[in-house]
Protein backbone atom coordinates (compact mmCIF):
# COMPACT_ATOMS: atom_id res chain seq x y z
CA UNK A 1 0.00 0.00 0.00
CA UNK A 2 1.35 3.08 -1.25
CA UNK A 3 0.58 6.76 0.45
CA UNK A 4 1.43 10.06 -1.91
CA UNK A 5 0.52 13.73 -0.43
CA UNK A 6 -0.42 15.74 -3.86
CA UNK A 7 -0.80 19.52 -3.75
CA UNK A 8 -3.98 19.15 -5.45
CA UNK A 9 -6.36 16.51 -6.96
CA UNK A 10 -9.07 17.40 -9.52
CA UNK A 11 -11.96 15.42 -11.61
CA UNK A 12 -12.24 14.25 -15.11
CA UNK A 13 -14.09 17.68 -15.83
CA UNK A 14 -11.50 20.22 -13.63
CA UNK A 15 -14.47 21.44 -12.34
CA UNK A 16 -13.93 20.01 -8.95
CA UNK A 17 -10.57 20.26 -7.10
CA UNK A 18 -8.64 20.06 -3.76
CA UNK A 19 -5.25 20.60 -2.47
CA UNK A 20 -3.00 18.80 0.28
CA UNK A 21 -4.74 15.84 0.32
CA UNK A 22 -2.83 12.20 1.61
CA UNK A 23 -3.74 9.64 -1.40
CA UNK A 24 -3.84 5.73 -0.42
CA UNK A 25 -3.65 3.07 -2.37
CA UNK A 26 -5.10 -0.15 -0.80
CA UNK A 27 -4.74 -2.99 -2.59
CA UNK A 28 -6.78 -5.63 -0.16
CA UNK A 29 -10.22 -5.25 1.69
CA UNK A 30 -8.28 -5.61 4.92
CA UNK A 31 -6.06 -2.71 3.89
CA UNK A 32 -9.17 -0.54 3.50
CA UNK A 33 -10.50 -1.79 7.18
CA UNK A 34 -6.88 -0.53 8.52
CA UNK A 35 -7.27 2.83 6.75
CA UNK A 36 -10.67 3.67 7.77
CA UNK A 37 -10.17 2.36 11.60
CA UNK A 38 -6.94 4.56 11.27
CA UNK A 39 -8.84 7.86 10.37
CA UNK A 40 -11.54 7.27 12.90
CA UNK A 41 -8.90 7.30 15.63
CA UNK A 42 -6.88 10.20 14.34
CA UNK A 43 -10.41 12.34 13.78
CA UNK A 44 -9.52 12.98 9.82
CA UNK A 45 -12.11 12.05 7.00
CA UNK A 46 -11.75 9.42 4.68
CA UNK A 47 -13.28 9.33 1.04
CA UNK A 48 -12.80 6.64 -1.72
CA UNK A 49 -12.79 7.83 -5.54
CA UNK A 50 -12.31 5.90 -9.04
CA UNK A 51 -12.32 7.16 -11.34
CA UNK A 52 -13.47 11.20 -10.74
CA UNK A 53 -15.73 11.25 -13.42
CA UNK A 54 -18.70 13.14 -11.43
CA UNK A 55 -19.19 16.49 -11.79
CA UNK A 56 -20.74 17.30 -8.45
CA UNK A 57 -18.23 17.36 -5.35
CA UNK A 58 -19.56 14.12 -4.50
CA UNK A 59 -16.38 12.05 -4.29
CA UNK A 60 -14.45 15.25 -3.43
CA UNK A 61 -11.83 14.94 -0.85
CA UNK A 62 -11.14 16.61 2.27
CA UNK A 63 -8.58 15.00 4.22
CA UNK A 64 -7.36 11.54 2.53
CA UNK A 65 -8.46 9.90 -0.49
CA UNK A 66 -8.68 6.41 -1.30
CA UNK A 67 -7.64 5.56 -4.43
CA UNK A 68 -9.33 2.31 -5.14
CA UNK A 69 -7.04 1.26 -8.87
CA UNK A 70 -4.85 -1.96 -7.47
CA UNK A 71 -8.41 -2.63 -5.27
CA UNK A 72 -9.87 -3.85 -8.79
CA UNK A 73 -9.72 -7.44 -9.61
CA UNK A 74 -12.76 -9.84 -10.54
CA UNK A 75 -12.78 -11.84 -6.92
CA UNK A 76 -15.88 -14.75 -8.53
CA UNK A 77 -17.02 -15.25 -11.69
CA UNK A 78 -20.06 -18.53 -11.80
CA UNK A 79 -20.85 -18.39 -15.67
CA UNK A 80 -24.33 -20.91 -15.15
CA UNK A 81 -25.72 -18.21 -12.57
CA UNK A 82 -24.47 -15.26 -14.35
CA UNK A 83 -23.22 -13.69 -11.03
CA UNK A 84 -19.81 -11.93 -11.13
CA UNK A 85 -18.07 -10.12 -7.80
CA UNK A 86 -15.43 -7.69 -8.34
CA UNK A 87 -13.32 -5.41 -6.16
CA UNK A 88 -14.95 -1.92 -6.02
CA UNK A 89 -11.96 -0.42 -8.12
CA UNK A 90 -12.54 -2.55 -11.01
CA UNK A 91 -13.66 -0.07 -14.21
CA UNK A 92 -16.69 -0.97 -16.56
CA UNK A 93 -14.64 -0.84 -19.78
CA UNK A 94 -12.35 -4.16 -18.07
CA UNK A 95 -15.49 -5.72 -16.58
CA UNK A 96 -17.26 -5.55 -19.96
CA UNK A 97 -14.51 -7.01 -21.97
CA UNK A 98 -14.07 -9.93 -19.36
CA UNK A 99 -17.60 -10.70 -19.10
CA UNK A 100 -17.63 -10.95 -22.65
CA UNK A 101 -14.82 -13.09 -22.63
CA UNK A 102 -16.99 -15.12 -19.62
CA UNK A 103 -20.06 -15.68 -22.41
CA UNK A 104 -21.69 -13.01 -20.37
CA UNK A 105 -23.05 -9.34 -20.39
CA UNK A 106 -24.50 -6.75 -18.15
CA UNK A 107 -27.96 -6.27 -18.96
CA UNK A 108 -27.66 -2.39 -19.15
CA UNK A 109 -24.82 0.10 -19.30
CA UNK A 110 -24.46 3.54 -19.17
CA UNK A 111 -23.01 5.59 -22.32
CA UNK A 112 -19.60 5.86 -20.95
CA UNK A 113 -17.36 2.88 -19.15
CA UNK A 114 -14.72 4.74 -17.80
CA UNK A 115 -15.92 4.61 -14.14
CA UNK A 116 -15.36 2.49 -11.51
CA UNK A 117 -18.50 -0.03 -10.71
CA UNK A 118 -18.20 1.10 -7.17
CA UNK A 119 -18.37 5.36 -8.60
CA UNK A 120 -21.13 4.24 -10.95
CA UNK A 121 -23.32 2.54 -8.04
CA UNK A 122 -23.01 5.64 -5.68
CA UNK A 123 -23.95 8.20 -8.22
CA UNK A 124 -27.16 6.11 -10.06
CA UNK A 125 -25.41 5.56 -13.30
CA UNK A 126 -28.54 4.42 -15.87
CA UNK A 127 -28.00 3.94 -19.49
CA UNK A 128 -31.38 3.83 -21.45
CA UNK A 129 -34.00 1.28 -22.00
CA UNK A 130 -37.81 1.57 -21.20
CA UNK A 131 -37.61 -2.41 -19.60
CA UNK A 132 -34.85 -1.78 -18.13
CA UNK A 133 -33.26 0.00 -14.90
CA UNK A 134 -29.76 1.28 -13.78
CA UNK A 135 -26.78 -0.13 -13.27
CA UNK A 136 -27.93 -0.50 -9.08
CA UNK A 137 -30.63 -3.33 -10.41
CA UNK A 138 -28.05 -5.53 -11.25
CA UNK A 139 -26.41 -5.71 -8.14
CA UNK A 140 -27.24 -8.90 -5.92
CA UNK A 141 -24.63 -8.38 -2.89
CA UNK A 142 -21.86 -5.97 -1.83
CA UNK A 143 -19.28 -5.75 1.00
CA UNK A 144 -19.82 -2.50 3.12
CA UNK A 145 -16.51 -1.09 5.57
CA UNK A 146 -17.97 0.62 7.97
CA UNK A 147 -16.72 3.75 9.85
CA UNK A 148 -15.84 1.60 13.03
CA UNK A 149 -14.02 -0.49 10.49
CA UNK A 150 -16.12 -3.33 10.68
CA UNK A 151 -16.59 -5.44 6.97
CA UNK A 152 -20.39 -5.62 6.75
CA UNK A 153 -22.24 -8.58 4.01
CA UNK A 154 -25.21 -7.01 2.57
CA UNK A 155 -27.98 -8.90 0.03
CA UNK A 156 -31.90 -9.36 -0.35
CA UNK A 157 -30.75 -12.23 2.56
CA UNK A 158 -28.31 -10.49 4.94
CA UNK A 159 -28.80 -7.12 6.31
CA UNK A 160 -31.19 -6.58 3.53
CA UNK A 161 -32.70 -3.09 4.85
CA UNK A 162 -28.34 -1.43 4.05
CA UNK A 163 -28.31 -3.74 0.70
CA UNK A 164 -31.58 -1.60 -0.71
CA UNK A 165 -29.78 1.69 0.24
CA UNK A 166 -26.37 1.21 -0.27
CA UNK A 167 -26.78 0.17 -4.28
CA UNK A 168 -26.85 3.57 -4.60
CA UNK A 169 -25.66 4.83 -1.36
CA UNK A 170 -23.39 8.08 -2.51
CA UNK A 171 -20.36 6.95 -0.44
CA UNK A 172 -22.38 8.41 2.32
CA UNK A 173 -22.43 4.55 4.62
CA UNK A 174 -19.13 3.11 3.98
CA UNK A 175 -16.80 1.79 1.63
CA UNK A 176 -17.71 -0.62 -0.84
CA UNK A 177 -15.38 -2.77 -1.39
CA UNK A 178 -17.00 -5.69 -3.28
CA UNK A 179 -19.86 -6.05 -5.64
CA UNK A 180 -22.01 -9.32 -6.77
CA UNK A 181 -23.71 -7.85 -10.21
CA UNK A 182 -26.17 -10.17 -12.30
CA UNK A 183 -25.00 -10.59 -15.79
CA UNK A 184 -26.84 -12.71 -18.01
CA UNK A 185 -25.78 -14.75 -21.46
CA UNK A 186 -23.97 -12.48 -24.05
CA UNK A 187 -25.75 -10.66 -26.15
CA UNK A 188 -25.12 -8.39 -29.22
CA UNK A 189 -26.93 -5.12 -30.42
CA UNK A 190 -28.20 -4.07 -33.66
CA UNK A 191 -27.82 -0.38 -33.66
CA UNK A 192 -29.77 1.68 -35.59
CA UNK A 193 -28.67 5.52 -35.80
CA UNK A 194 -30.50 8.06 -38.13
CA UNK A 195 -31.49 11.68 -38.13
CA UNK A 196 -35.22 12.06 -37.94
CA UNK A 197 -37.21 15.72 -37.26
CA UNK A 198 -37.23 16.88 -33.59
CA UNK A 199 -41.03 17.07 -33.95
CA UNK A 200 -41.45 13.30 -35.18
CA UNK A 201 -39.13 12.05 -32.38
CA UNK A 202 -41.26 13.73 -29.64
CA UNK A 203 -44.89 12.98 -31.32
CA UNK A 204 -43.59 9.81 -31.46
CA UNK A 205 -41.97 9.27 -28.63
CA UNK A 206 -43.54 6.54 -26.35
CA UNK A 207 -43.60 4.60 -29.55
CA UNK A 208 -40.10 5.14 -29.86
CA UNK A 209 -38.76 4.39 -26.68
CA UNK A 210 -41.44 1.36 -26.22
CA UNK A 211 -40.45 0.12 -29.94
CA UNK A 212 -36.87 -0.86 -29.06
CA UNK A 213 -34.55 -2.50 -26.47
CA UNK A 214 -32.58 0.75 -25.86
CA UNK A 215 -33.62 3.86 -27.57
CA UNK A 216 -32.34 7.64 -26.80
CA UNK A 217 -32.07 10.68 -28.79
CA UNK A 218 -30.09 13.88 -29.13
CA UNK A 219 -31.43 17.06 -30.06
CA UNK A 220 -28.54 19.90 -31.24
CA UNK A 221 -30.58 23.50 -30.37
CA UNK A 222 -30.77 25.77 -32.91
CA UNK A 223 -31.55 22.93 -35.83
CA UNK A 224 -35.22 20.89 -36.29
CA UNK A 225 -33.36 17.44 -36.24
CA UNK A 226 -32.72 14.86 -33.66
CA UNK A 227 -30.11 12.12 -34.32
CA UNK A 228 -32.32 8.92 -32.58
CA UNK A 229 -30.41 5.59 -31.12
CA UNK A 230 -32.24 2.19 -31.38
CA UNK A 231 -30.67 -0.80 -30.35
CA UNK A 232 -32.42 -4.16 -30.16
CA UNK A 233 -30.99 -7.07 -28.97
CA UNK A 234 -29.29 -9.90 -31.41
CA UNK A 235 -27.79 -13.34 -31.00
CA UNK A 236 -23.66 -13.12 -30.80
CA UNK A 237 -24.12 -15.12 -34.25
CA UNK A 238 -23.19 -13.22 -37.67
CA UNK A 239 -22.73 -9.78 -35.90
CA UNK A 240 -21.74 -6.89 -38.21
CA UNK A 241 -19.66 -4.63 -36.20
CA UNK A 242 -18.92 -1.68 -38.20
CA UNK A 243 -15.41 -1.73 -40.40
CA UNK A 244 -12.56 -0.25 -38.02
CA UNK A 245 -12.03 2.92 -40.10
CA UNK A 246 -15.48 4.01 -40.08
CA UNK A 247 -16.11 3.45 -36.53
CA UNK A 248 -12.64 5.37 -36.38
CA UNK A 249 -13.97 8.35 -38.40
CA UNK A 250 -17.37 8.50 -36.57
CA UNK A 251 -16.72 8.30 -33.04
CA UNK A 252 -12.77 10.11 -32.89
CA UNK A 253 -13.21 12.26 -36.23
CA UNK A 254 -16.58 13.43 -35.87
CA UNK A 255 -17.86 12.48 -32.89
CA UNK A 256 -15.02 13.99 -31.27
CA UNK A 257 -12.59 16.04 -33.23
CA UNK A 258 -14.52 17.52 -35.49
CA UNK A 259 -17.42 18.39 -32.26
CA UNK A 260 -14.24 19.53 -29.97
CA UNK A 261 -13.13 21.74 -32.40
CA UNK A 262 -16.38 23.12 -33.04
CA UNK A 263 -17.23 23.59 -29.70
CA UNK A 264 -14.29 25.47 -29.51
CA UNK A 265 -14.42 27.93 -31.98
CA UNK A 266 -18.25 28.25 -30.62
CA UNK A 267 -16.74 29.61 -27.18
CA UNK A 268 -14.45 31.87 -28.76
CA UNK A 269 -17.00 33.41 -31.44
CA UNK A 270 -20.78 32.55 -30.07
CA UNK A 271 -22.31 33.39 -33.26
CA UNK A 272 -21.33 30.62 -35.32
CA UNK A 273 -22.50 28.52 -32.73
CA UNK A 274 -26.26 27.72 -34.69
CA UNK A 275 -24.77 27.75 -38.70
CA UNK A 276 -21.80 25.18 -36.27
CA UNK A 277 -24.81 23.07 -34.63
CA UNK A 278 -26.33 22.84 -38.35
CA UNK A 279 -23.72 21.29 -39.79
CA UNK A 280 -22.92 18.69 -36.48
CA UNK A 281 -26.27 17.49 -36.78
CA UNK A 282 -25.83 16.83 -40.58
CA UNK A 283 -22.70 15.19 -40.19
CA UNK A 284 -23.63 12.74 -37.70
CA UNK A 285 -25.86 10.62 -40.16
CA UNK A 286 -27.25 7.42 -40.24
CA UNK A 287 -25.59 4.22 -39.66
CA UNK A 288 -26.69 0.21 -38.74
CA UNK A 289 -24.15 -2.23 -37.18
CA UNK A 290 -24.45 -5.47 -34.43
CA UNK A 291 -21.94 -5.88 -32.12
CA UNK A 292 -21.01 -7.07 -28.69
CA UNK A 293 -23.47 -5.13 -26.40
CA UNK A 294 -20.92 -3.17 -24.00
CA UNK A 295 -19.41 -1.81 -27.18
CA UNK A 296 -22.76 -0.64 -28.73
CA UNK A 297 -23.99 1.02 -25.20
CA UNK A 298 -20.66 3.12 -24.92
CA UNK A 299 -19.15 5.44 -26.67
CA UNK A 300 -15.33 7.62 -26.68
CA UNK A 301 -15.85 10.76 -24.81
CA UNK A 302 -12.61 13.18 -25.63
CA UNK A 303 -14.62 16.40 -25.14
CA UNK A 304 -14.65 17.69 -21.61
CA UNK A 305 -17.03 19.47 -20.30
CA UNK A 306 -19.92 20.07 -17.34
CA UNK A 307 -23.10 18.25 -17.43
CA UNK A 308 -26.66 18.80 -15.98
CA UNK A 309 -28.77 15.60 -15.58
CA UNK A 310 -32.54 15.47 -14.19
CA UNK A 311 -35.01 12.44 -13.97
CA UNK A 312 -38.51 13.20 -15.06
CA UNK A 313 -41.57 11.38 -15.00
CA UNK A 314 -41.62 9.82 -18.38
CA UNK A 315 -45.03 11.06 -18.98
CA UNK A 316 -43.53 14.98 -18.63
CA UNK A 317 -40.46 14.34 -21.05
CA UNK A 318 -42.10 15.72 -24.04
CA UNK A 319 -43.29 18.98 -22.28
CA UNK A 320 -40.12 19.46 -20.85
CA UNK A 321 -38.14 19.26 -24.11
CA UNK A 322 -40.77 21.42 -25.61
CA UNK A 323 -40.97 24.21 -22.92
CA UNK A 324 -36.98 23.94 -23.00
CA UNK A 325 -37.30 24.47 -26.83
CA UNK A 326 -39.22 27.30 -26.69
CA UNK A 327 -36.78 29.18 -23.96
CA UNK A 328 -33.54 28.94 -25.64
CA UNK A 329 -35.44 30.51 -28.72
CA UNK A 330 -36.41 32.85 -26.73
CA UNK A 331 -33.92 33.82 -24.53
CA UNK A 332 -31.27 33.55 -27.72
CA UNK A 333 -28.76 31.47 -26.27
CA UNK A 334 -26.18 29.98 -28.06
CA UNK A 335 -25.73 26.22 -27.12
CA UNK A 336 -22.86 24.18 -28.59
CA UNK A 337 -23.66 20.84 -26.80
CA UNK A 338 -26.39 18.34 -28.08
CA UNK A 339 -29.20 17.67 -25.61
CA UNK A 340 -29.55 13.93 -24.65
CA UNK A 341 -32.66 12.23 -23.39
CA UNK A 342 -32.71 8.67 -22.26
CA UNK A 343 -35.27 6.04 -20.46
CA UNK A 344 -35.34 3.72 -17.85
CA UNK A 345 -37.98 1.49 -15.88
CA UNK A 346 -39.12 2.11 -12.36
CA UNK A 347 -37.11 0.82 -9.70
CA UNK A 348 -37.49 0.57 -5.38
CA UNK A 349 -34.03 1.97 -4.96
CA UNK A 350 -34.32 4.56 -2.11
CA UNK A 351 -32.06 6.76 -3.29
CA UNK A 352 -32.66 5.90 -6.90
CA UNK A 353 -33.78 9.25 -9.62
CA UNK A 354 -36.03 6.42 -10.96
CA UNK A 355 -37.56 5.20 -7.68
CA UNK A 356 -41.14 4.16 -7.99
CA UNK A 357 -41.50 6.08 -11.45
CA UNK A 358 -40.56 5.13 -14.98
CA UNK A 359 -38.61 7.79 -15.84
CA UNK A 360 -37.51 9.54 -18.88
CA UNK A 361 -33.67 11.54 -18.18
CA UNK A 362 -32.66 15.21 -19.61
CA UNK A 363 -28.92 15.74 -20.24
CA UNK A 364 -27.50 19.01 -20.99
CA UNK A 365 -23.82 20.00 -21.71
CA UNK A 366 -21.64 23.04 -21.70
CA UNK A 367 -17.90 23.49 -22.43
CA UNK A 368 -15.67 22.68 -18.88
CA UNK A 369 -14.62 26.22 -18.24
CA UNK A 370 -17.93 27.95 -18.70
CA UNK A 371 -19.83 29.25 -15.57
CA UNK A 372 -23.18 27.93 -14.66
CA UNK A 373 -25.79 30.26 -15.86
CA UNK A 374 -29.15 31.13 -16.80
CA UNK A 375 -29.44 27.82 -19.12
CA UNK A 376 -28.56 25.61 -16.65
CA UNK A 377 -31.00 27.43 -13.51
CA UNK A 378 -33.85 27.47 -16.39
CA UNK A 379 -33.28 23.50 -17.02
CA UNK A 380 -32.89 22.89 -13.45
CA UNK A 381 -36.52 25.03 -12.79
CA UNK A 382 -38.21 23.44 -15.83
CA UNK A 383 -37.25 19.98 -14.43
CA UNK A 384 -38.14 21.02 -10.88
CA UNK A 385 -41.74 22.03 -12.52
CA UNK A 386 -42.75 18.08 -12.95
CA UNK A 387 -40.72 16.70 -9.73
CA UNK A 388 -37.50 16.31 -11.19
CA UNK A 389 -34.65 14.59 -9.68
CA UNK A 390 -30.80 15.37 -10.38
CA UNK A 391 -28.13 12.83 -11.25
CA UNK A 392 -26.25 12.56 -8.08
CA UNK A 393 -23.23 13.11 -9.97
CA UNK A 394 -24.48 15.81 -12.40
CA UNK A 395 -24.09 19.63 -11.16
CA UNK A 396 -27.30 21.01 -9.75
CA UNK A 397 -28.54 23.57 -6.88
CA UNK A 398 -30.60 21.30 -4.52
CA UNK A 399 -29.98 20.80 -0.64
CA UNK A 400 -31.21 18.16 1.54
CA UNK A 401 -34.29 20.33 2.08
CA UNK A 402 -35.65 20.43 -1.35
CA UNK A 403 -34.39 16.75 -2.07
CA UNK A 404 -36.75 15.24 0.62
CA UNK A 405 -39.77 16.63 -0.80
CA UNK A 406 -38.57 15.02 -4.21
CA UNK A 407 -37.40 11.15 -2.65
CA UNK A 408 -40.24 9.23 -0.79
CA UNK A 409 -37.60 7.42 1.36
CA UNK A 410 -35.24 10.15 1.86
CA UNK A 411 -35.38 10.01 5.77
CA UNK A 412 -35.07 6.75 5.82
CA UNK A 413 -31.91 6.70 3.75
CA UNK A 414 -30.82 9.68 6.05
CA UNK A 415 -31.11 7.83 9.36
CA UNK A 416 -29.09 5.01 7.81
CA UNK A 417 -26.35 7.09 7.58
CA UNK A 418 -26.95 8.67 10.90
CA UNK A 419 -26.72 5.26 11.95
CA UNK A 420 -23.27 3.91 10.76
CA UNK A 421 -21.23 7.10 9.94
CA UNK A 422 -22.83 9.40 12.89
CA UNK A 423 -18.93 11.26 13.16
CA UNK A 424 -19.40 12.22 9.78
CA UNK A 425 -16.27 9.92 8.81
CA UNK A 426 -17.06 9.43 5.08
CA UNK A 427 -18.73 12.71 4.46
CA UNK A 428 -17.93 15.97 2.63
CA UNK A 429 -19.63 19.70 1.92
CA UNK A 430 -21.31 17.76 -1.02
CA UNK A 431 -22.81 15.25 1.53
CA UNK A 432 -23.79 17.86 4.18
CA UNK A 433 -25.60 19.89 1.72
CA UNK A 434 -27.88 16.81 -0.01
CA UNK A 435 -28.24 15.04 2.51
CA UNK A 436 -27.94 17.42 5.67
CA UNK A 437 -24.23 16.94 8.13
CA UNK A 438 -24.47 13.64 10.51
CA UNK A 439 -25.05 14.35 14.35
CA UNK A 440 -21.37 14.59 14.71
CA UNK A 441 -20.54 17.52 12.20
CA UNK A 442 -24.37 19.65 13.62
Amino acid sequence: MTQTVSQIWRNWAGNQSASGITFRHPRTVGEIVELVTQAGKDGRQIKAIGSGHSFTGIGRPEDIQLVLSQHANVLALDSAAGLVTVAGGMPLHRLGRLLTDAGLSLTNLGDIDRQTVAGALATGTHGTGARFGGLATQVRGLQLVLADGSVLDCSPAENAEIFSAARIGLGALGIVSTVTLQAEAAFGLRAVERPIPLEEVLTGFDELADGADHFEFYWFPHTASALTKTNHRVPLDGLAPQPRWRELFVDEVLSNGVFGASVAVSRRAPVVTRPLNRIAARALGSRTFTDHSHKVFTSPRRVRFIEMEYAVPRAAIVEVVRELQRTIAAEGWRIPFPIEVRVAAADDIPLSTALERDTAYLAVHLPRQVEIGAYFRTVERIAGQVGGRPHWGKLHSLDAAALRERYPRFEEFVALRDRLDPTGLFTNAYLDRVLGPPPGRR
